[in-house]
């Protein structure tokens, strides 16, 4: 696979959309020139890549209408690569192409416009929700997601430590005594293996829920 490879499909595209395409002009891969419409560039690469970005940044000092061009890949994992991709070139105000090589299909996922990020408020909300619960700082900026202490976490440790020392225990009694509303609902769930239940509303402590509680035996 070359660079090369990419130039003949999307030059036939640009010119059915009525511009004058033409390569390696200066720094730029592709240049099409349509009327008085600002100069659109290409910049072709084999595979999105930091080097490529790069390259489309700059030449956003001679037109806004920059985009990028890779070959279209198959498989999952590809095609969340480019849904990715395709974010990022939003964000950086640049176009998005990709070619099909085994028949010249061009697509054009998205073009040269200013962006404007929409703040997602519910997950907003559960950033701070979480936040808010976490007791503490328990964990290191950076860490491996699986070693993270949660505010759940700290809950269920809660719940447990209360069991350890009272024995089976109603959930509404669990409930008050720990000051966690959703007490319930964390010890029927089990997400650790720490609880089970005894019979209607009353829980206790597992061989695992004990032992994930410190100094015990």
């Amino acid at each position: 696979m070359r660079e090369t490879d990419l130039y003949a499909p999307i030059k036939a595209l640009l010119e059915s959309q009525g511009y004058t395409v033409k390569g390696e002009i200066g720094p730029a891969d592709i240049v099409a020139i349509r009327g008085e419409d600002p100069p659109v560039i290409v910049e072709l690469k084999t595979a999105f890549s930091l080097s490529l970005i790069h390259q489309a940044i700059a030449r956003q000092a001679i037109t806004e209408s920059v985009y990028v061009a890779v070959p279209r890949k198959a498989g999952r994992a590809a095609l969340t690569a480019l849904k990715n991709n395709k974010s990022l070139c939003r964000r950086l105000c640049l176009g998005l192409i990709t070619v099909r090589l085994e028949d010249g299909h061009v697509e054009i996922l998205c073009d040269p416009a200013p962006y404007r990020p929409r703040l997602n408020t519910r997950r907003k909300n559960r950033l701070l929700r979480e936040f808010a619960r976490l007791e503490g700082d328990p964990n290191t900026g950076g860490s491996t997601r699986r070693a993270l202490v949660t505010a759940y976490r700290q809950d269920a440790t809660k719940l447990a430590a209360y069991l350890a020392a009272q024995g089976p225990s109603k959930a509404s009694e669990v409930a008050e005594a720990t000051g966690i509303p959703n007490a319930r609902n964390i010890m029927a769930d089990d997400h650790y293996g720490w609880f089970a239940r005894v019979e209607r509303g009353i829980y206790t402590l597992t061989t695992d829920g004990k032992a994930s509680l410190p100094d015990q035996p």
